[in-house]
């Protein structure tokens, strides 16, 4: 019997609101990471406060991704791309 995992080429974890860890491989996608990283962040998920402008384009992330789900930690499930972007848009 294999014991094999299926490894996901990309995936997104969020938490409190934010980015917790990703794998992201397209141009377009790491061009996003960049633009909400020079917005400034923390190097904490719990420490982070997005902005609304950060917000837009961890959903613009969602969208280019090529995932089905996106994983939210600290409700440990699964949860669809739209899932997720009302997740990002309405943490306070």
């Amino acid at each position: 019997m294999s014991n094999e995992m299926k490894i996901k080429p990309e995936h997104l974890t969020l938490k409190w609101g934010s980015l917790k860890s990703w794998n992201v491989k397209s141009s377009e996608g790491i061009a996003l990471l960049q633009q909400w990283e020079n917005l400034g962040v923390s190097a904490s998920a719990m420490m982070s406060h997005d902005t609304p402008e950060q917000k837009e384009i961890l959903c613009k992330l969602v969208d280019v991704m090529d995932i089905e789900s996106v994983y939210l930690a600290w409700d440990d499930k699964e949860v669809t791309k739209d899932e997720a972007k009302k997740y990002i848009m309405e943490y306070k």
